[in-house]
């Protein structure tokens, strides 16, 4: 292994590590190809699209010219038949104040559609590094495991060799044995759980190309910024907080528009007719108000409690996303510190079975007692891999979540 605490091939062994700064992820263009062909950032786009439109339409207005015409035949004893025709041209027309509403009500949507794609984006990046990690830290545990197995493989041949010069007991050799089947079956579960993380994440993101062999989870490191400048730039940087506020004042825009709308419209028109075959003709304007009722009273109600929910919703999503931040930090706290403590537990095990295997070398230690050793060995390994890929997990969600 590269990085972190590696296995040597005959026995457990420390390797220097080096932090490197991103390392570990897959390459940025391909990550943004890969989020840009998500079903749920794809659709997310298509909303906002459809907003602009409607936004649009709204600006435009639903004030259109209509057209009525009727034609009439009259008949008339002792005069004869008259045909006789009417038309009128009209268009409601937009009170005061409220074609302003309705531009603010279409920016909001805009607002609160763009940031919510924004964050259709943040959840499927979170979704990637969740996959991902999951897939690198299988194979850091599989790659702990097959040399395990190399171990066992290598400490059996010695014993076997040592009984065949009459110099062990058979009875060693069968707890070498025993000790490397168990090996081997831990290390044909972790590679077959390497295998399902990489099939689920190449079809959750069938657009990111992944490598033959996965790249080994780098040494974790505390961010350069600070974990409680990244928690705050969590809050001050949220698309769910922009979105919630976005469509709040939505809402409340919306709650005026209904309002005003308690005094409909009117309709203007010009009115011609012609009647009596043309003898009389004329020619008029013609204005239409609708008179509201309780049902336009009820609806102003309604838009009002809707509003009041958003602006309570708003509240929410703030309280969500200061919970957020609290946790990744915290969680990104105690995560490394986990893997400090593994990785000086290892160190500690790992000069444990070096001392037990000069101890059997000189013949005052028994097999059974390094056949321990090498599990608990095998045992930190494993726990160090586990902490060490948790902890990136972390570091990368508290960036993801801090749009850094």
């Amino acid at each position: 292994m590269r990085n972190g605490l590696a296995l040597a091939l005959a026995g457990f062994a420390i390797l220097p590590t080096v932090a490197l700064a991103q390392a570990g992820l897959p390459d940025p263009e391909a990550v943004q190809r890969a989020l840009d062909a998500h079903p749920a950032v794809v659709a997310a786009q298509s909303r906002t699209n459809a907003t602009r439109a409607e936004a649009r339409a709204l600006a435009k207005g639903s004030h259109e010219f209509s057209l009525a015409m009727s034609y009439v035949n009259r008949s008339v004893d002792r005069e004869g038949s008259y045909d006789e025709y009417d038309a009128v041209l009209s268009r409601s027309v937009r009170m005061p104040g409220k074609a302003r509403l309705d531009r603010e009500i279409g920016r909001y949507a805009i607002e609160a559609a763009v940031n919510r794609a924004e964050d259709a984006r943040h959840q499927a990046a979170l979704l990637l590094a969740q996959g991902w990690w999951e897939w690198l830290g299988a194979a850091e545990e599989a790659r702990v495991d097959r040399q395990a197995v190399e171990n066992y493989a290598a400490a059996l041949a010695s014993v076997r060799r040592r009984v065949s010069l009459r110099d062990a007991a058979v009875l060693e050799a069968d707890r070498a044995e025993a000790a490397l089947g168990s090996a081997r079956a831990l290390a044909e579960q972790s590679a077959g759980r390497e295998a399902v993380a990489r099939v689920r994440l190449e079809a959750t993101f069938p657009s990111l190309s992944l490598p033959a062999e996965p790249p080994a989870v780098p040494t974790p490191g505390l961010p350069e910024a600070g974990i409680a400048v990244l928690g705050e730039r969590i809050v001050a940087r949220s698309h769910e907080i922009a979105a919630a506020e976005a469509e709040a004042s939505r809402l409340g825009a919306l709650a005026d528009r209904t309002r005003r709308d308690r005094f409909a419209d009117p309709s203007i028109g010009v009115r011609l007719f012609s009647e009596r075959a043309g003898a009389e003709r004329g020619a008029g304007l013609v204005l239409t108000v609708p008179l509201g009722g309780g049902h336009r009273r009820a609806l102003a109600d309604q838009a009002e409690a809707e509003a009041g929910a958003a602006r309570a919703e708003s509240d929410a999503a703030r309280q969500a996303i200061h919970t957020t931040a609290a946790a990744d930090m915290a969680e990104m706290r105690y995560r490394y510190d986990a893997w400090s403590r593994a990785r000086e537990a290892l160190a500690a095990q790992v000069t444990a079975l070096s001392r037990l295997r000069r101890g059997q070398a000189s013949g005052e230690i028994d097999l059974a007692d390094v056949l321990q050793g090498e599990r608990q060995v095998h045992d930190a390994f494993r726990m160090e891999a586990v902490a060490r890929t948790s902890a990136m997990h972390a570091l990368t969600r508290l960036q993801i979540d801090s749009h850094e």
